[in-house]
Order: C-alpha cells, then sequence, then structure tokens
C-alpha cells in the first residue's frame, strides 16, 4: 500500500499544479509586460503631464487590446480591482439602473458565489428578490425554468455563467440572450396604473426593454472563443496568465447602469479609484498571448481531459465523473470518489506533489457541500477538481493517473471508522469480500441497526461523510430487494450524497422525513433497494 507520509520529498522535484482554474503563475510575456510598465507606466494616467500622458497611452492600449479580444468597444470597457469587484459593481449597477422597471435579479443555481452573493445583497438593498434557475445533471440551465423565471414580469437582471467553474459545463448563452430579448415583447404596464405601483417592487410590471444579461466569462477568457450576445461580460486577469488584482468589465452601449457607489471620473464612473497601469498592461499582454495560442492549446487540453475522464472511471472504482461530457472547458475536469473524504484526498495529493482543488463538503472550512454540486445532485464528497495549467505536458498527466488509483485507495483504507465515531482511530481489520468489492473500508464493529417489519434504520447522527454513505453501502445488500433502510443523519451533505449514491447504484431514494426526537438537524433519508 501507498505510504503517503514517505511522500513529501516529491514536492521538491516533481510538483505539478493542477488548479489553475483558482488562478496560475503570470504568463512570461506579462510578466515582462508588467516590468517594462513599472518605469513607463508608474503616474496618474489622468494627468496632463508627460507621466501621466506616458500612463495614459499604455492604458489605453490595454484597453484596446482587451476590447479586442472581448468582442467589444474600448470605451464599453473598463478595468477593476478583480473578478469579483467587477461581479460586484456590475450585479448593483444594472439592477438599479432598471429598479423603475423591476427589482429582481434571476442567476443560475450554479452561479461563482460572488454572483449569487451579490445579487442577494442587492435585491434585499432594493427591496426586490432573487431567483435561482436549477440545472440539470451535468450542469446546464434548464431553459424552461429560465423563460418561466424572467416571465415574472418584474425582472431587472439575468446573470448567466458563459462557463462553470467548477465542472466545465457551458452554459446556453445564446439561448438566455435569445429568451431576455423577446421580454421586450412583452406588455407594457397600464396607463391607468399609478405611479406608485410602477415603482413597487411586488407590483407586475412588464419590462418595456429586453432584460439585460450579466455573463461571468472569467473562467473561459483565454480558454475558448469569447461569447458575442451579452449585455455586461466579466473577466478575471489572473485566470488568464495575468496578474492578481485586475478584473475586466465590459458594458454594451445602451445597456443601463447606475452606480450603487459614489462616482468618480475614473473608468466612466463605472469603477472607483486609480488603475494599475502595469498591472493593466500585463493583463493585455497575457490575453493576448493565450489568443494567439488558443486553439492549439485548447486541443491539447481537450485530449488531456478526455484521457483523464476514461483512465480515472477505469482504474479508480466506485467514481462519478461530473460536468457535461462534451459541452465543456477544454481544461477542466471534476470527479467525485465514493467513501473518501474530499480533506483527505486533497490532503494526500498535495504529500504526493499535485495541487488540485475540491468542491467536497468534507473540509476543515464548510460543513455545507458545494452549492455547484448540490444544484446538479451530484456527488459532494471526494471530489476532485483538476484545471490544467497553460503549459501542462502529457507526462504530468499520466503520472498523475498512474499515482491517483494508490491515493484514493489509501485514503479509503484509512478513513475514520464507520462504527461509533467520526474520530475512531483508523481501519486495520481485513476488508471482507463485499467490502473490497464496493471499496469502502470495513470494520471489525458492526454497523448500528434496528429493524423494522418494512425497513431497516442505520444510526449515522454526529457523523461527517463519507460516514453516512459508508453504512448505507454496507447494509444495502443485507436487506431483502424492495425493503427501505433509513438512515438516520445530521450532517448536511447526507442530503445530497445519499440521493446521489442511489442514482449510482440504481436504487430508489424514497424521501426523507425529520425526526426532531433525536434533535434539530436529524433526518432519516429512505432508500429501497431495487436490486
Amino acid at each position: 500500500m501507498l505510504n503517503l507520509n514517505d511522500r513529501d520529498d516529491i514536492h521538491d522535484t516533481h510538483a505539478v499544479f493542477l488548479d489553475a482554474a483558482s488562478g496560475e503563475p503570470m504568463d512570461p510575456v506579462a510578466r515582462e509586460a508588467y516590468l517594462a510598465a513599472l518605469d513607463d507606466g508608474w503616474a496618474d494616467a489622468d494627468r496632463l503631464y508627460r507621466e501621466g500622458r506616458r500612463a495614459r497611452m499604455l492604458l489605453d492600449a490595454a484597453r484596446e487590446a482587451v476590447a479586442e479580444v472581448l468582442g467589444a468597444r474600448p470605451d464599453e470597457t473598463v478595468f477593476t480591482t478583480s473578478g469579483t469587484a467587477a461581479i460586484h459593481l456590475a450585479v448593483a449597477a444594472m439592477t438599479k439602473g432598471r429598479s423603475r422597471t423591476g427589482r429582481r435579479i434571476v442567476t443560475s443555481a450554479v452561479e461563482h458565489s460572488a454572483v449569487l452573493h451579490a445579487a442577494a445583497f442587492t435585491a434585499a438593498q432594493l427591496g426586490g428578490g432573487h431567483t435561482t434557475v436549477p440545472v440539470t445533471r451535468s450542469g446546464e440551465l434548464r431553459m424552461d425554468a429560465f423563460a418561466e423565471a424572467l416571465a415574472t414580469g418584474d425582472t431587472a437582471l439575468a446573470c448567466v455563467q458563459y462557463a462553470n467553474h467548477e465542472v466545465g459545463t457551458l452554459q446556453p448563452i445564446e439561448q438566455a440572450w435569445e429568451l431576455c430579448t423577446k421580454s421586450a415583447e412583452s406588455p407594457t404596464p397600464s396607463l391607468t396604473s399609478s405611479p406608485a405601483s410602477l415603482q413597487s417592487p411586488e407590483s407586475p410590471i412588464r419590462p418595456i426593454s429586453p432584460i439585460p444579461l450579466l455573463v461571468d466569462a472569467s473562467a473561459a477568457l483565454g480558454r475558448i472563443a469569447p461569447p458575442q450576445r451579452w449585455s455586461a461580460l466579466i473577466g478575471s486577469a489572473r485566470k488568464w496568465g495575468g496578474p492578481a488584482g485586475v478584473g475586466v468589465l465590459a458594458v454594451r452601449k445602451g445597456t443601463r447602469f447606475a452606480a450603487a457607489w459614489p462616482e468618480d471620473e475614473r473608468e466612466r464612473g463605472r469603477a472607483p479609484g486609480p488603475v494599475n497601469v502595469p498591472a493593466v498592461l500585463a493583463a493585455a499582454a497575457a490575453l493576448r498571448a493565450r489568443e494567439a495560442e488558443r486553439e492549439t492549446v485548447a486541443a491539447h487540453h481537450r485530449d488531456l481531459v478526455a484521457r483523464i475522464r476514461a483512465e480515472v472511471a477505469r482504474t479508480v472504482p466506485d467514481v462519478e465523473i461530473v460536468g457535461h461530457p462534451d459541452r465543456r472547458l477544454p481544461h477542466i475536469v471534476t470527479f467525485s470518489c465514493l467513501y473518501a473524504s474530499g480533506e483527505a484526498l486533497l490532503t494526500a495529493l498535495d504529500r504526493a506533489g499535485y495541487s488540485v482543488s475540491s468542491g467536497s463538503s468534507c473540509t476543515a472550512s464548510t460543513l455545507t457541500p458545494s452549492h455547484v454540486l448540490e444544484a446538479m445532485g451530484v456527488l459532494s464528497h471526494g471530489n476532485v477538481r483538476i484545471s490544467l495549467p497553460w503549459r501542462i505536458t502529457s507526462d504530468d498527466v499520466d503520472r498523475f493517473l498512474a499515482d491517483l488509483p494508490a491515493i484514493v485507495a489509501a485514503v479509503r483504507a484509512e478513513a475514520p471508522s464507520a462504527s461509533n465515531s467520526s474520530a475512531s482511530p483508523p481501519l486495520v481489520s481485513t476488508p471482507s469480500a463485499s467490502a473490497k468489492s464496493m471499496n469502502f473500508p470495513s470494520t471489525a464493529d458492526p454497523v448500528p441497526t434496528t429493524s423494522a417489519t418494512d425497513s431497516t434504520t442505520i444510526d449515522a447522527l454526529g457523523l461527517r461523510c463519507p460516514i453516512p454513505v459508508i453504512r448505507l453501502a454496507k447494509q444495502i445488500d443485507q436487506v431483502p430487494i424492495g425493503a427501505t433502510i433509513r438512515v438516520l443523519a445530521d450532517d448536511p451533505a447526507a442530503r445530497l450524497d445519499i440521493r446521489a449514491w442511489s442514482e449510482m447504484r440504481e436504487h430508489s431514494y424514497v424521501g426523507e422525513e425529520p425526526v426532531p426526537e433525536r434533535g434539530e438537524s436529524a433526518v432519516a433519508y429512505l432508500v429501497r433497494r431495487e436490486h
């Protein structure tokens, strides 16, 4: 068995970075541009003296370069302090700009948390509402539900990401744009309506202009061709090899944009504060360099991701590959490993020299699942996200694929006992034949259950993922076909993981019911054995 404690030395000579979706080192072209601009672009670009004019020339050149890639005009494009800042500014200002028409914000359920937080905050500030639209199991926006959400008549803004940052699924932006555009064909408010009713957030006002569409393209810029249909577009330079601290906000002419903050004269009043000219110039240089190589690198990454998807499914038992298999970013692949803790997996991979990310709920910082995985209805525990950096090699991917099965097996074998406590020591007993076939650790202690005439109850209260699912998997074959198992759990991830496990194993998830006598958070999840 792989000894995870003996792998720290790999960090020094064989480290492989596989989390480019969170950001990657500055591209060499960007670094060169940044260092040069430190000498020529340090001054305030709004000043008329020589140093200011020189900085202004560099800023204008960067703006034109970025706007060209985005398919926008330079005067539609401004720079912010981050992609998150661009999102916050756009959501607040675009909603406020249409507050007399409506104050509801419609988003997909899998938007970046920055969008969801901004939408909830802005809607509350303006007295409106926030509607999240569900997605399919592969992460695609449900267009029927999106159309229904827009049809309420009080929508100020729609937000749909270009591609998902966790699973890579592309969204149907063209269809979303068409639905937003058709909103202008709805009846206008009655001329007999009172002015007060026209401005009330509860009033069923019909829009008289298309609903603006805000597209977060942060995960996709520099990786695939930018979308062309949008009212506002968001980008983050650190995702395409530019420096951290640079975001991009492009707003089409004619889009209502009312600043929700004290305006100043900079960036057309759309982003307060001075611009970091050297960083912006480096961001523009990186984006242009990525665009020049985009098709070649994307083809290479698609081949590598296809290899990862196939090999993980072949060599790692009990794994779910997450996200759309075809309509996806070329460099992101996500999978979830049954019966393994996400935190333990990331730690083990890090010790082995592989830097990856996770949407798993089993981390030290949160006890709730990734909202993306939850909305998709897929496994949340044991989740691993691989996002390939620009210069990744086939050898790096091959080495990762060769090491992964042993790492996952070791994490599963060292998982906490499925007996009385999630803090109990690692298992040392020999796995039974049935445990080996399902790839989770066995335990010398039996799974605590109570039998009834038509059901068996598994008590997993107080235990964190993946223990409730481990107990369910151990017990399912011990009950007759057609019988129902009740799993008592108070871990929020159990709601998602037990349902997802049941679908993977082709059993029926019957539902859930509160168990108040066992605590406020106690829930009984019901699964019927089908085979």
